[in-house]
């Protein structure tokens, strides 16, 4: 029996050897736009599917002659990308269990209405489109707000809502396809990096004089969140290096299934880079008073090697000024995935001591991000911000760190996950007159004689203490990018623009460096 509808129309095979007791179901697809062909055994249904294309097949699970998940297991050798729905009278687990471990795309236990029946397909072939539509309701609904919101930001929390409501969308109009609204959001974003560069050059000066409208920032982590959960049991303090909000917002539903998140979020400081950022994390200050109490630890330059060599050292004092006692603790620092399996036993026997702090930090995303401005085959593959949340979630998803993190949940130890600071996709690069001795830096540079050829380009200052710095020499200036430019000089300006333009890159002002995300995790369980 075959029911006509036109050409356009989904096609659906249903396959049941009491089909002719279903003609009120086949009815009712069909009067809401489906092709439906119906077929009362296996084998025929097998012949239609070698010589048609069907967008799902609903399948009987008992037939006589060959049974459906026989079917099942033939259909998935031939084709394994058919959607399939599993019917049957059965409601035992085995069956349930076997027809989902085949893959199949839902199931349905007979008596089944023809409501029901609708409600599956629908579910199955016009999902994406339905939350495509929805999702594009929902932001035009909410754009109107959201750009008073983003006006009317004055504060630190201000900022961090309206940023995190923009990834958040610029995450569902993009996975939804919604390409013209995706534009819209890049404005609003435009928008709002062009309001917190100049509202950052105002605060952080006052910010670095201890204001108490400051945010909370990367020198107040491990007391605000290590420190209270600090008890007899094992705690883990993991950081992954150069984490943006939306790669944190794509690997957390990864981690949901085995902890609760309670997500919050802190500034870094500047620059926005690792032996700032990070060395401010494990030691609860900032450069100047590093480099004054070791000052053999510090000296001008921006090398992440000399200036990161002692974060363990710099956790432990802090943990004991913190709370006036020595606090064991376990520190690696993980470049590669290869050496996994020793990490892991490593950490296994360093549980083994009573109140451990196992801190961990991840280097892949930030290498990542340095690597794809020299290499072709990266750049090609994470081109754009949702390219490198997909990158990201991949690279997760078979790391080390989700190892690490999944044994902390099953143990039923606490996790504190965050980043020293975030990266943005740099577009516009910005002449600087320098001479030869300036650091390296795309996003941030220090030396004498120091200037951006356009002013509004850069946070400017000579006061080394708006930055927390230790002091440099006579007539250094400091400068720090904002919004999503990057320095260049102009002896060599096509050869950086050519080079880095469309590049990710860290150490200045934007919301995606500066407002980073910061998670508790709590085993379920």
């Amino acid at each position: 029996m075959t029911i006509q509808t036109p050409r356009a129309a989904k096609r659906i095979l249903w396959v049941d050897d009491e089909i002719h007791f279903l003609k009120p179901h086949l009815l009712f697809l069909q009067a809401r736009g489906y092709h439906v062909d119906a077929i009362s055994n296996g084998d025929d249904a097998l012949e239609l599917l070698r010589a048609n294309t069907y967008d799902l097949v609903l399948l009987d699970e008992q037939m006589p002659g060959r049974p459906g998940l026989e079917v099942l297991e033939i259909i998935r050798r031939e084709d394994p990308h058919q959607r399939v729905v599993m019917v049957t009278k059965s409601e035992e687990d085995r069956t349930m269990t076997e027809a989902i471990g085949r893959r199949v795309d839902d199931y349905l236990v007979k008596p089944t209405s023809p409501r029901q029946v609708l409600s599956v397909v629908t579910r199955i072939l016009e999902g994406s489109s339905i939350r495509q539509q929805q999702v594009a309701q929902d932001f035009a609904a909410r754009f109107q707000l959201l750009s008073v919101h983003r006006q009317e930001a004055r504060t630190p929390t201000d900022f961090a809502k309206v940023f995190t409501e923009l990834t958040d969308w610029h995450i569902r109009l993009g996975e939804a396809g919604e390409t013209g609204l995706l534009d819209t959001v890049r404005s609003m974003m435009d928008d709002l990096r062009r309001d917190f560069g100049t509202w950052v050059i105002e605060q952080y000066p006052l910010w670095m004089a201890d204001s108490p409208d400051r945010p909370r920032l990367s020198v107040d982590l491990v007391r605000d969140f290590l420190v209270p959960r600090l008890g007899p049991d094992p705690v883990y303090f993991v950081v992954l290096d150069c984490m943006r909000l939306d790669q944190w917002r794509v690997i957390a539903p990864l981690l949901s299934p085995y902890f609760d998140i309670e997500e919050s979020f802190h500034y870094s400081i500047l620059p926005t880079a690792t032996p700032y950022a990070r060395n401010a994390i494990f030691s609860g200050q900032y450069a100047d008073e590093i480099a004054k109490k070791r000052p053999e630890w510090w000296d001008s330059s921006d090398d992440e090697g000399s200036l990161n060599a002692f974060e363990d050292e710099l956790l432990v004092e802090q943990l004991k000024r913190l709370t006036g006692r020595d606090v064991p603790v376990h520190y690696e620092k993980i470049f590669s995935d290869r050496q996994g399996d020793q990490v892991r036993a490593r950490v296994k026997s360093a549980l083994k001591k009573p109140g451990m702090v196992i801190a961990l930090v991840f280097n892949f995303v930030d290498l990542m991000t340095h690597g794809r401005s020299e290499s072709p085959i990266l750049m090609e593959v994470a081109r754009d911000e949702a390219a490198l949340r997909d990158l990201t979630r991949s690279w997760f998803e078979r790391s080390t760190a989700f190892d690490v993190l999944k044994e902390a949940a099953h143990q039923g130890h606490k996790v504190i996950l965050t980043t020293d600071h975030g990266s943005i996709l740099c577009q516009h690069p910005t002449t600087v007159l320098a001479r030869r001795d300036a650091t390296s830096n795309l996003r941030y540079k220090f030396g004498q004689d120091l200037r951006a050829e356009i002013s509004s380009t850069a946070f400017s200052t000579i006061n080394a203490k708006h930055l927390r710095l230790p002091e440099g020499r006579v007539g250094m200036t400091y400068l720090v990018a904002v919004e999503d430019f990057f320095f260049v000089y102009p002896t060599k300006l096509r050869e950086y623009q050519a080079r880095y333009r469309n590049s990710f890159l860290h150490g200045g002002i934007s919301p995606e460096e500066m407002i980073v995300p910061v998670a508790s995790l709590t085993p379920r369980g």
